[in-house]
């Protein structure tokens, strides 16, 4: 197996299989129902699913086993502002879906108000190189950033030049200080432990007039986040209506030959066995994404997946949107 940080593969029409994940239930009524929503536009790890190199993997040819990088969507209907998390390799076909789904309602570069980005891994900024002008040639897309994402953004190409021909435009995050985007919305960031070869790494609790959601796709370690930020991931939980918290491996038996320490992350099994311990209406309220390729929680029908749903648990589905009103 490959180490699960090379570049994604995804086949042109991915984006059809991404509108065809999506719930049954019509865009237009629900949209109507909402005044504010959240809605998942990728649930695999950085590389997605399936990954280069492992022309094993069923997805190849079966087209519905196909998952996007981790990303979301924030859509306020009643201005048409949508806000996008992550500009991931996938960028192309999110947006396409996000189109299909929440439609056009504004004048803003490719109909994106901003974009928050968590980290300087591949999947979740990598989207980045669509604004420039060998694509959509965009002008000033706001792009929120912490300190050391935006110091890589600017001093390193090809980003640099990005900023440099104004395709974007930075600005800043600070750890526990919201970004106020509406009377109704803000977007707080919390910075978390992980691999900050480039760039300190954040999440995003996301909350809107009735509800908030807590988007945590990387991370490496729940009780060095505690020891080192004083956060606790039960306290973030209990102050959230719903968590997509990160479970790239189900267990330490997931990359043969690998030291899978050298790749911390929470694993699914763990994180489930510690929220084990919470009451009932807590559980219900996790969602885990950015699975790796090789995690067999991907599939539906595996056995992991289904003892994740006995367990109380979900997994986060490409398509799915959420009311936070």
């Amino acid at each position: 197996m490959r180490l699960p940080l090379t570049y994604s593969a995804v086949l042109g029409f991915a984006a059809l299989t991404a509108c065809q994940a999506a719930p049954q239930k019509s865009v237009n009524s629900q949209a109507s129902l909402c005044k504010t929503e959240f809605i998942i536009l990728g649930t695999a790890q950085d590389a997605g699913a399936p990954q280069i190199g492992n022309s094993e993997d069923p997805a190849w040819r079966d087209s519905s086993l196909r998952k996007l990088a981790a990303s979301a969507a924030l859509v306020d209907h009643k201005s048409g502002a949508r806000y996008l998390f992550e500009a991931t390799p996938d960028l192309r076909e999110q947006l396409f879906l996000l189109d299909e789904m929440a439609p056009i309602k504004n004048t803003e570069p490719l109909g994106i108000s901003a974009i928050f980005l968590t980290h300087a891994h591949i999947g979740h900024y990598a989207g980045l190189i669509y604004a420039g002008h060998e694509s959509a040639g965009t002008k000033d897309l706001n792009v929120y950033a912490m300190p050391r994402m935006t110091t890589y953004l600017t001093q390193n190409g090809p980003w640099s030049q990005l900023v440099n021909f104004k395709n974007i435009a930075l600005l800043p995050l600070s750890t526990g200080t919201a970004a106020i985007l509406t009377d109704d919305i803000k977007v707080t960031p919390f910075q978390v432990p992980h691999r900050d070869e480039f760039s300190e790494t954040v999440g995003f609790e996301i909350s809107a007039a009735g509800k908030s959601a807590l988007f945590l796709p990387d991370i490496d370690d729940w009780n060095q986040w505690e020891s080192k930020y004083g956060q606790t991931i039960e306290a973030r939980l209990a102050a959230v209506d719903y968590a997509f918290l990160d479970a790239t491996f189900y267990d330490d038996n997931e990359l043969p030959g690998r030291d899978m320490s050298a790749i911390p992350h929470p694993r699914l099994k763990g994180s489930m066995d510690r929220f084990d311990a919470l009451p009932k209406t807590e559980r219900a309220k996790v969602r885990f994404i950015h699975l790796n390729h090789t995690n067999k929680a991907r599939f539906e029908n595996s056995d992991i997946s289904k003892d994740i749903k006995q367990r109380g648990y979900k997994l986060a589905q490409q398509g799915e949107r959420y009311c936070l009103d």
